[in-house]
């Protein structure tokens, strides 16, 4: 059985292209509201591992489909991170992930064509855009403290996923 978002009221939370922007602990500049207690982030890395073996994956809130992202962004980054045999080797690969463009439904290079709504207008777009671009650094930054152990090392537990298609999407 998969693992679903705890995250299911949508009242009071902003959308853009169909999708919640959700509160993050995060320091990173970018139009998601602060939180302090447990965010999507969070959630898609605990999940990871066990979502990771699934092929399908039912929709019950909109923040699922944030689920379903978040872990085929996991799954790239440790692809990326799958021949980095120290932290900051695999430090610098992160960051050269974060550094590329990041799509948005409706342009060539996204995911998950029909998960999420087309954008109304180009606002929405750059909200989205941004959304999605601050998320991504927030998971790339806590997916290096548990890919790697405290001495820099490789923690084999987690790279060891990388060799995992999550719903037959192949990696880059």
């Amino acid at each position: 059985m998969v693992y679903h978002s705890s995250f299911v009221v949508d009242e009071g939370i902003a959308k853009a292209c169909g999708c919640p922007l959700l509160p993050l602990k995060s320091h990173i500049k970018g139009p998601a509201p602060a939180s302090d207690t447990t965010d999507i982030v969070d959630e898609a890395i605990s999940f990871f591992r066990a979502n990771v073996f699934f092929k399908n994956f039912d929709i019950k809130s909109s923040a699922d489909k944030l689920l379903i992202y978040l872990t085929l962004y996991i799954n790239v980054a440790l692809k990326k991170l799958e021949g980095c045999r120290t932290l900051a080797e695999g430090t610098k690969a992160i960051i050269n992930l974060g550094l590329e463009k990041v799509p948005v439904p409706g342009e060539s290079g996204f995911p998950f064509p029909g998960l999420f709504t087309l954008p109304q207008s180009q606002k929405e777009a750059e909200l989205f855009r941004n959304y999605l671009r601050q998320i991504r650094e927030e998971t790339s930054g806590r997916l290096l403290s548990v890919a790697y152990r405290h001495n820099g090392t490789p923690n084999k537990w987690w790279l060891a996923f990388a060799k995992r298609k999550f719903m037959n999407i192949s990696n880059p």
